[in-house]
């Protein structure tokens, strides 16, 4: 059974995300997905964020049809533990050429080019802007 894991903090599902998600699955035969906790996504987007919190967001990503599983962590070494598990890690066309937790480690790393304009931030501007 091949074992891909998807991370990020997923926390106003779009289009993108779930594009992401069904390219993910359709790289294996099981699909994690790793989110970050409220904790970590403060640190890394800001007292504003999350806007849902970690509950809410495994509940939401477990009702997709492509995941299997959803984690919750909390630090680069609990991502990099999970990392091992698996058998390929997909991440964003975005981030190549960028640092990446657990790349070291990591038996394989597939890129997803990302849809232009689908990003939570700019979905956020967008309710914000209406």
């Amino acid at each position: 059974m091949r074992r891909i894991i998807v991370n990020g903090t997923f926390d106003i599902l779009h289009r993108g995300h779930l594009e992401l998600l069904q390219f993910a699955r359709n790289q294996g035969d099981y699909l994690t997905v790793a989110i970050d906790s409220d904790r970590r996504v403060k640190e890394l987007k800001g007292n504003s964020r999350p806007i849902n919190d970690m509950n809410e967001r495994g509940i939401l990503l477990m009702y997709l049809k492509p995941v299997d599983q959803v984690v919750v962590f909390d630090t680069d070494t609990e991502l990099v533990e999970l990392i091992q598990q698996h058998d390929a890690m997909i991440k964003g066309s975005d981030y190549r050429g960028k640092s990446i937790v657990g790349e070291d480690v990591c038996k394989e790393l597939i890129f997803f080019e990302v849809i232009n304009g689908y990003s939570t931030t700019n979905k956020i501007q967008d309710i914000i802007n209406r």
